[in-house]
């Protein structure tokens, strides 16, 4: 019988000196200051990319975290964060990683990337998922990955030096609008978890009106500890009502915002164009060079909105290990689960408030 799980930590000679690493949930902390030190020493990183990301995950979500290393000569020459989803309803999956945009392999050139797939498809047989799903942004040649989704596109933005800059490149319109929420005497607050219960209100509010379970606030207090000043909340209020909210993350040289939500029946006062505004603002303040507004599909409402600021696309390529399957099985625009969807609108906030953080957590 093949074991629940695999060992927590396991040495691999390969050629050219390599030496991989398998450290698992009860070793992965041990790994994390080398593998930052590497990936800064890569160049600009989104905190998305952070090693620290696995800690958010196995907090904030309950995930079983693991961290494949490649190391030469003692250090650290390539690694693969994972994260083991696993769920009653849907089954189990190995991700790289889930919630976040990108993901999958760093490594420089050499077999240190093939070397750590491989590692990855033996532990997705070892824990017996569906698939192994590694979130890159270029393929990586690899036999085992023989399926990719490329529907959707990173949208990004280079940021100017001063906020300034950034209003004057603005198209007119969305000036306008920013200027319209300005005038409904909006007001905007930054802080951490003091402004969870605004940000939840609105967040999980929305996630209801789109069809989909929300996250638990768990995720967003991980995020919000393990990141420390790095990670605030966004909150647009009229008068003491939240009328739209954020999360942003300020990585080294990169801002991005993983979720983010307002109001419908607000859409008049342009307070998501305010959040907006404010969220660009201050990643120029804080010295980033680039604001990353995650995943859309391309013509999509959200592709349009995130055009709209001068952002531009980057290529997205989630690649599949599958073992049973098929990978678009649990996607949310499955075709499938129109009808689940549209029961899920029609329920009460607090309903799925309590519902939501259970499913969504199994879904990669």
């Amino acid at each position: 019988m093949e074991p629940e799980s695999p060992p927590m930590a396991v040495s691999v000679s390969a050629p050219e000196d390599l030496v991989l690493r398998c450290l698992g949930p009860r070793e992965y902390r041990a790994g994390l200051p080398a593998v930052e030190r590497f990936l800064r020493d890569r160049g600009p990183l989104a905190l998305s990319q952070h090693p620290g990301m696995l800690t958010v995950l196995e907090e904030g979500l309950g995930h079983e975290v693991y961290l494949l290393l490649a190391e030469r000569h003692g250090q650290v020459s390539g690694c693969l964060p994972l994260a083991h989803v696993r769920s009653l309803v849907f089954g189990r999956f190995l991700v790289g990683l889930p919630y976040v945009n990108t993901g999958g392999v760093v490594a420089g050139p050499g077999e240190a990337a093939r070397r750590l797939i491989d590692a990855a498809v033996e532990l997705a047989n070892r824990l017996r998922v569906r698939y192994l799903e590694l979130r890159h942004e270029r393929p990586v040649e690899h036999p085992a990955l023989i399926e990719a989704n490329v529907n959707k596109v990173h949208m990004r933005l280079e940021l100017p030096a001063t906020s300034e800059e950034l209003w004057s490149r603005l198209h007119s319109k969305v000036r306008n609008q920013v200027r319209k929420g300005m005038k409904h005497e909006l007001t905007v607050l930054w802080g951490g978890e003091d402004l969870l219960p605004e940000f939840y209100a609105v967040f999980s509010r929305n996630m209801r009106d789109l069809g989909t379970p929300v996250y638990g606030r768990s995720l967003f207090q991980s995020l919000l500890r393990v990141f420390g000043d790095r990670a605030e909340l966004c909150v647009i209020r009229q008068r003491q009502a939240p009328l739209a909210a954020a999360v942003c993350l300020h990585g080294w040289g990169i801002s991005e915002v993983p979720s983010a939500s307002s109001l419908r029946e607000h859409n008049s006062t342009n307070a998501n164009m305010l959040l907006y505004w404010n969220l660009l603002e201050r990643a120029v303040c804080r010295g980033q060079a680039q604001f990353d507004f995650g995943r859309s599909t391309v013509g999509s409402n959200t592709h349009r909105f995130k055009q709209q600021w001068g952002a531009r696309e980057f290529p997205a390529v989630w690649q599949h290990h599958l073992r049973h399957g098929s990978s678009r099985a649990v996607r949310p625009d499955n075709p499938r689960y129109g009808m689940l969807i549209r029961c899920w609108q029609r329920l009460p906030v607090w309903v799925t408030r309590l519902l939501g953080p259970p499913l969504i957590r199994g879904i990669p």
